[in-house]
């Protein structure tokens, strides 16, 4: 224990990070049934209205705040050292630093349900007025502000460790170009994040000036300048939540397709125009009030559908004809696929400000966001984990626990989500405690809540999976390469030395494991021919050869 809490290698900083942000998740997922146990039928009253704003003021803060965005940080603390062969970040120090930046301020937001006042209750975007001290007194939104302002430092340090160590520690060959799809994601994510997160924190910073010492920087017509500052953030932030789940599934769909992946650099290309459209969008979060060019933001909005279309196409090429293994990283991101198609078909119509007038702070929002952001990341995240889990303990997860644990949770979150677009559509507002008995509205609240339950059960499925593997040391040992995989978190033990590597294979194309194991293999049976004439084969065995 003593060696987590003064260590700056990247392979346990990122663990830290891993095993904080589950936490948080798990913290947010039981106030989102809370909620969802007040909503199952009116009248309930299980909780004040107060106490249900605090709690889905904090549910939105710990699951945007301090779960997505650690999580994609945890996960490429570990493995972006691993994938372009280096022995650590290029700041440790620094990247212990960010760690604790992070918890202290999880702590901080959360500790506002320990004071009289309570914790925040003005929602995840803080819209002034009402986050000012005259809407919401006391200690915790204070609270809140700190400790979403040491969250956002946290992300801002962390970014520059990133881009530092990507630039400057690649090993011999790793040209750009040759560099893992997840690896450049993080990439862009980081330059994303440096331009995004000060505006937050230059934004909060102003808002604890506005409570702490009257400076009315939100005061009057300034509220509007409040929602343009957050959503100049809150947009990009979208991105910096998705992005690096982007590059985990681009990672596991070639390995378990048999198959290189499809257009390398379109998908590099695609990110990058994503990044760059991201930061003309955060409007259509402001149809509603009024007061901007609905028509440059509608089509904006849309076009940035465009580059993601492609990345789709990417993906399906990929899976085009290969040798498809259906173990549990790939159906998790087969999973992700789905959720994240949903989600996408309903944007554009949010993108519409006629359609967005009428269901702007409604349930279809609700069920928009989550199919993206929840579906989309969770379902990612669950297949970089059974994908990654051996290489980071030693330990194989159990398949079947894998496969009992994915097909429940598919059906809960459909059940949870799906209904809450006809909630919406029939008028639902979001943020609401309780509801009219006779607005039509109890059947599907119900079949909302047994959804909540259901995803609850299959997240339960995981921890117990994890439990029996390390802690219980029932899981099969992993061996270095146990999924026949392309990059060079693959080529060292599992897991890794201290310093990563004793040696490192020729890094000629951007699958150097895979070149390797062809090499010292020439005998593999190739499964299919390519159509440019690339030849893509089983693996020998699981593991290869991995010198």
């Amino acid at each position: 224990m003593v060696e987590f809490l003064t260590t700056t290698d990247h392979k346990q900083i990122g663990l830290l990070y891993i095993f904080t942000s589950l936490l948080f998740f798990g913290l947010s997922g039981v106030l989102a049934l809370l909620m969802r146990a007040e909503l199952t039928a009116p009248g309930l009253q299980l909780m004040n209205e107060s106490t249900y704003n605090q709690l889905f003021t904090m549910h939105g803060t710990g699951m945007i705040f301090f779960f997505g965005s650690p999580l994609v940080v945890g996960l490429a603390n570990y493995f972006v050292p691993l994938q372009i062969g280096a022995p650590d970040v290029a700041f440790p120090r620094l990247n212990a630093l960010t760690y604790w930046l992070f918890l202290a301020g999880g702590l901080i937001a959360f500790s506002g349900f320990l004071t009289t006042s309570g914790a925040a209750a003005f929602g995840w975007t803080a819209y002034s007025p009402l986050s000012d001290s005259v809407y919401s007194p006391g200690a915790g939104p204070t609270l809140w502000i700190v400790g979403v302002l040491l969250g956002g430092a946290s992300s801002i340090l962390g970014a520059v460790n990133f881009i530092a160590t990507i630039f400057t520690l690649r090993a011999p060959g790793m040209t750009m170009f040759r560099m893992p799809i997840f690896t450049w994601n993080m990439l862009v994510t980081s330059l994303l994040i440096m331009v995004s997160f000060p505006v937050l924190t230059a934004a909060l910073a102003m808002l604890f000036l506005d409570r702490a010492l009257g400076a009315h920087f939100f005061a009057g017509g300034d509220a509007i300048l409040w929602q343009h500052l957050f959503w100049f953030f809150g947009h990009p932030e979208v991105y910096i939540l998705i992005l690096p789940f982007f590059g985990i599934v681009t990672e596991i769909i070639p390995v378990f397709s048999g198959k290189p992946v499809f257009g390398y650099r379109s998908f590099v290309f695609a990110t990058m125009l994503i990044a760059a459209f991201s930061f003309s969008v955060w409007a259509h979060h402001m149809f509603a009030t009024g007061f901007v060019n609905n028509l440059f933001f509608a089509i904006t909005s849309m076009a940035i559908a465009i580059p993601t279309g492609v990345k789709y196409f990417n993906w399906i090429a990929t899976m085009w004809r290969g040798h498809i293994r259906l173990q549990t990283p790939m159906l998790y991101s087969i999973g992700f696929l789905f959720m994240f198609l949903v989600g996408g078909i309903t944007g554009p119509f949010l993108a519409s400000p006629a359609i967005d007038y009428a269901v702007h702070d409604t349930y279809y929002l609700v069920a928009h966001f989550h199919y993206v952001l929840f579906g989309g990341t969770v379902f990612a995240a669950f297949a970089g984990f059974y994908f990654w889990f051996p290489k980071m303990t030693g330990r194989m997860l159990s398949e079947r626990l894998g496969h009992l644990q994915f097909w429940p949770m598919l059906i809960g979150m459909n059940m949870t989500f799906f209904p809450m677009h006809i909630l919406g559509l029939n008028g639902m507002p979001r943020r609401v405690a309780d509801y009219p008995a006779d607005a039509g509205w109890t059947g599907l609240n119900v079949i909302v809540t047994i959804g909540a339950v259901i995803t609850a059960l299959s997240i339960g499925v995981f921890v117990y999976n994890v439990v029996v593997s390390v802690f219980l040391r029932r899981g099969a040992p992993a061996p270095p390469d146990p999924w026949g995989g392309y990059s060079l978190e693959w080529w060292t033990t599992s897991p890794p030395p201290h310093h990563n590597f004793t040696s490192l294979p020729p890094i000629r194309s951007e699958r150097p494991v895979f070149d390797a194991r062809q090499a010292a293999a020439p005998g593999a049976i190739p499964d299919r021919t390519m159509a440019g004439g690339d030849v893509a084969h089983r693996p020998v065995r699981p593991g290869g050869t991995d010198g």
